[in-house]
């Protein structure tokens, strides 16, 4: 499967109806702890990129990337400065399984890591093996214990470039 059949466009109020739908799917809502739709603030919010990602046109699932040093009590902010923080997720069942998200998420990491990013770090919840499995693969270490945090349950995981 190549990566040069994602792109990635900055979410817009316009999609939120999108966003919430995919979030109403059950192996959305088994992960992503979010009934809160996105507003006008959010998506102005320097701290996170918010992104649409598509596969020939077909737009299927949600990325953010944001600054692990944006939130002072945040459980990354110890990592270098300009790390970034990842989380996503496959809206469209229909392309969950299939390699997608491995491809698209490593898309994004090397431009992340192309911008100038030292470490990019995702939390996964520790009982999300599907998750945890593509990580892996994509060069994540664990990084600690699971750990309780203000965002739920995480699994810390760190790439380097």
């Amino acid at each position: 499967m190549t990566t040069n059949r994602y792109s990635f466009r900055k979410v817009t109020l316009d999609d939120l109806d999108m966003l919430m739908g995919w979030q109403s799917n059950p192996h959305v809502r088994e992960w992503w702890d979010s009934d809160e739709p996105y507003d006008e603030a959010d998506l102005a919010d320097p701290r996170a990129a918010r992104w649409i990602v598509s596969n020939a046109e077909r737009p299927f699932a949600f990325m953010q990337d944001y600054t692990v040093h944006g939130w002072e009590d945040h459980h990354f902010a110890f990592l270098p400065k300009g790390s970034r923080g990842i989380d996503q997720y496959i809206g469209d069942p229909e392309m969950v399984g299939v390699g997608h998200g491995s491809a698209f998420i490593s898309m994004r990491m090397q431009a992340l890591f192309d911008e100038g990013a030292p470490v990019i770090a995702t939390d996964p919840h520790p009982d999300n093996a599907r998750a945890i499995a593509v990580y892996k693969k994509l060069g994540f270490e664990l990084f600690g214990p699971p750990q309780k945090t203000q965002w739920g349950l995480i699994l810390p995981m760190l790439a380097k470039n």
